[in-house]
């Protein structure tokens, strides 16, 4: 420890009296979905802080000047996404401090090539004993403007994994017994798979003309529902249920209809017959005039006498029949 702290103080001495800056350390690009960043690790350097230039060039220009990307960079990086995605390109990085300066590091950049596909969007949804996957992206973002990173690939498709959940492998992609289905379309329908059983899926984006494989997305489980199949005893049931309460609600209807009929035809139509002379009794206003009985004398009487059967006469002939009064007789 204490050797490789006096190493770096004399180199520190001698790089001051010489009057040279340190050149940057582990130069390199990270560049996911064309977005890149041009990183390093900043020398040590006793004197002040340093700044730091990136330049550029087209390599399919080589009369091209180099063309200033970033000056007077204090933090270790540099974004050069602006560089478009189909050329090549030669980038410089060197120190400054002050006047003085280290000398350049260069490095070749393609970003078509050197880029990393990122992992689509995913999402799942079960339906008839199948899993509907829908697929989305990766996208490029530059400012504002957000394309599909298919658009710049000659070709594109998606990898599909999908396995049951509950395995003791925990890398799908390497797993034996995780199913793959691949598809140049953003949809895609899981089956056949057993019902009611919970499966997980990843995926991840292919161009087979770069020889690139995307990163997996992250996983995504959901368990399937029955397979649409209906039993034969789940559609008997439900027809016969169905003719029963059909039948039972035709009946009900019925009687509640006979009864309802009686019910008014016994309010509004009696079976008995009202008297005629009740009716127009009745129907006459209260002021009019009464009829009056008949008088005494216009009232026809006859004598009416009752003869009992003889069925055997007594001695004497005299007759047991009785006269009826003559007022009893013109009473009747």
């Amino acid at each position: 420890m204490a050797a490789a702290l006096r190493a770096a103080l004399c180199s520190g001495f001698l790089l001051l009296a010489s009057g040279m800056v340190p050149e940057p350390q582990n130069v390199r690009i990270t560049s996911v979905n064309l977005h890149s960043t041009l990183q390093w690790d900043a020398p040590r350097f006793p004197r002040g802080n340093l700044t730091y230039t990136v330049q550029s060039k087209s390599i399919y220009y080589p009369g091209d000047s180099f063309e200033t990307l970033g000056t007077g960079l204090r933090l270790p990086w540099c974004d050069v996404s602006s560089l478009s995605p189909y050329g090549s390109y030669e980038l410089r990085l060197r120190a400054e401090a002050g006047r003085l300066h280290s000398p350049w590091v260069t490095l070749t950049f393609q970003p078509m090539d050197d880029t990393s596909i990122g992992a689509p969007a995913v999402w799942l949804r079960s339906e008839q004993g199948s899993l509907h996957v829908d697929l989305s992206g990766p996208f490029a973002e530059h400012g504002q403007d957000r394309w599909p990173l298919r658009l710049y690939y000659g070709s594109w498709s998606y990898r599909i994994l999908y396995w049951r959940k509950g395995s003791t492998d925990t890398e799908p992609a390497s797993a034996s017994w995780a199913a793959q289905v691949d598809t140049v379309h953003s949809s895609e329908i899981l089956a056949p798979l057993q019902p009611w059983t919970v499966y997980c899926v990843r995926a991840q984006a292919l161009v087979p003309e770069w020889n690139k494989t995307g990163q997996l997305s992250r996983e995504l489980c959901e368990q399937t529902t029955h397979n649409g199949v209906t039993p034969v005893w789940i559609i008997v049931t439900v027809l016969v249920g169905s003719m029963l309460v059909v039948g039972t609600a035709v009946t009900v209807c019925f009687f509640s209809s006979f009864y309802l009929y009686r019910l008014i035809k016994h309010v509004f139509c009696p079976s008995y017959i009202f008297p005629e002379h009740l009716k127009e009794f009745l129907s006459k206003p209260p002021g009019a005039p009464q009829p009056l009985p008949l008088p005494e004398e216009l009232l026809l009487c006859d004598k009416l006498t009752v003869i009992a059967e003889q069925s055997q006469s007594p001695p004497g002939g005299a007759s047991r029949t009785p006269e009826l009064p003559q007022d009893s007789a013109q009473g009747l």
